[in-house]
């Protein structure tokens, strides 16, 4: 880096926030949260505002560096972090944190990029309101980091991905000048919508530096249980049930097979499953506007009627918040036991629900065909199609070995099943480094030269997060 370049930015954001490898440790921000991309910065930046960012991007452009925005780092694509060149600077946008105003009467708030999730649900619910983005790395990722991969999460059936809980953005463009878009606005029929353009494009044609997001009333009561089916179609069954008698109230629909449960009860024994070992275990919510009678009632209606009909054979309802935090506890703890397992071949996938029993028939059949021992771990949103379809080397075998050796392969089978049966090779997580080029293979090439000419309109000299996506 040149000196000029260091000076200009340190005269920019002070000496404490041009950290540098000489004097730092970076290894924070240069390794994904897998630990599968291992990068090297040449410099990590930290702004404070929408201003110091866009000094950043405008000298940053001048010198022709690289830039790699990243929020949280709880990525799992690689998409966040730089390459192993030693010529990317990283963005940090961490400090800029601020909750800029809450609009109660437009159901609305705005906050900046570099926002924990957790805390702008807490700001939210402080206020009387419901922000509803929920997934498990709501401790550490951040609001710019959800709209640039567009996250999903657990209550996508009820109130939609990242990009539909946005109303406006704040982006600073790859020329350092800043579109202020934070318009409240649920109408605005003005021409192109430029806002969905940022959302999900992962940093790639601007940099995410402030949002105006909805809000819902908060629920008057939540009911949860845990409800056990013996076939993949059984708990399809049970989710158009739970739609035909619960409509928009129903919040959570989340299936889980019975080696994923299984992980869990190997390396987390003190976490209780109250229905025990079935070959699949479906945790469901219902969000009541009305209350506890109202909820308790209509959710204990939806499972006798499954029980009559064969869709579940039994089923636990959580008498607590207690129970229900343990009871997603649950779920959310098996990407840590598959962690702890060993290194996984994972898949985030995303297909017609009715289409998804089919898919997994036929693609673990593959599977176990080509793979014998071979240990499938699926999991995920059913409720809008959304699985985790991991694989797990054969016990025994060592698991770094099994995924250099077998993981394109294996990737070539789900992916062509995918495929097959009407999916997307990503639901939630975005493409990264990691399915760059198996975007370029499975989308069609009109999609792949449009996005290439929106890159190349709005990032000319490929500056912004290059290598990723396209």
């Amino acid at each position: 880096m040149s000196a000029a370049l260091v000076d200009a930015l340190r005269a920019t954001l002070g000496d404490a926030h041009v950290l540098l490898p000489a004097g730092h440790d970076l290894s924070g921000f240069e390794r994904d949260w897998r630990k599968r991309y291992v990068g090297r910065a040449l410099a990590v930046v930290r702004p404070a505002d929408t201003a110091q960012v866009a000094a950043v991007v405008t000298l940053a452009r001048e010198h022709g560096v690289a830039l790699v925005p990243q929020g949280g780092n709880t990525g799992l694509v690689g998409g966040g972090v730089p390459d192993d060149s030693g010529t990317q600077l990283l963005l940090s946008l961490q400090r800029l944190n601020r909750v800029r105003q809450i609009d109660p009467s437009n159901l609305t708030m705005t906050v900046e990029a570099g926002c924990v999730l957790q805390h702008v649900q807490q700001a939210a619910r402080e206020a009387g309101w419901l922000f509803p983005l929920s997934l498990a790395a709501e401790g550490s990722c951040t609001i710019g980091g959800n709209l640039a991969t567009n996250a999903g999460g657990t209550q996508v059936l009820r109130y939609g991905n990242a990009r539909e809980l946005c109303l406006g953005l704040e982006v600073v463009t790859a020329d350092g000048t800043v579109w202020d878009g934070l318009s409240g606005l649920r109408k605005d029929n003005t021409g192109y919508d430029l806002r969905d353009l940022f959302i999900g494009s992962e940093g790639t044609l601007g940099v995410i530096t402030a949002a105006t997001l909805k809000l819902h009333p908060l629920p008057r009561a939540r009911m949860t249980a845990l409800a056990a089916c013996d076939t993949l179609r059984d708990a399809v069954a049970l989710l158009d049930l739970a739609r035909s008698r619960c409509g928009a109230a129903l919040t959570g629909f989340e299936v889980m097979n019975a080696l994923s449960l299984a992980l869990v009860r190997k390396h987390f024994p003190q976490l209780a499953q109250p229905l025990g070992p079935r070959p699949w275990t479906v945790l469901l919510e219902l969000s009541d506007s009305e209350g506890e009678e109202h909820a308790r009632t209509q959710f204990e209606g939806l499972l006798e009627e499954a029980l009559e009909r064969g869709a579940i054979d039994d089923a636990a309802v959580a008498e607590s918040l207690s129970q229900s935090q343990a009871m997603w506890h649950l779920r959310e703890s098996i990407p840590l036991a598959q962690s702890e397992e060993g290194l996984n071949i994972k898949h985030d996938i995303a297909l017609p629900v009715s289409r998804i029993p089919d898919f997994v028939e036929r693609c673990d059949a593959l599977l176990a065909e080509r793979f014998p021992g071979s240990r499938l771990v699926d999991f995920g949103h059913l409720g809008d199609g959304n699985l985790h379809y991991n694989l797990q080397a054969p016990e025994g075998i060592t698991a770094a070995d099994f995924l250099r050796e077998h993981e394109a392969t294996v990737n070539e089978v789900v992916y062509d099943q995918v495929t097959a049966h009407g999916g997307s090779i990503s639901a939630e997580h975005g493409i990264g480094q990691l399915k760059r080029e198996e975007l370029s293979q499975r989308k069609s090439p009109v999609a792949m030269q449009l996005m290439r000419q929106i890159k190349q309109a709005l990032d000319p000299r490929g500056l912004l997060n290059p290598g990723r996506v396209v």
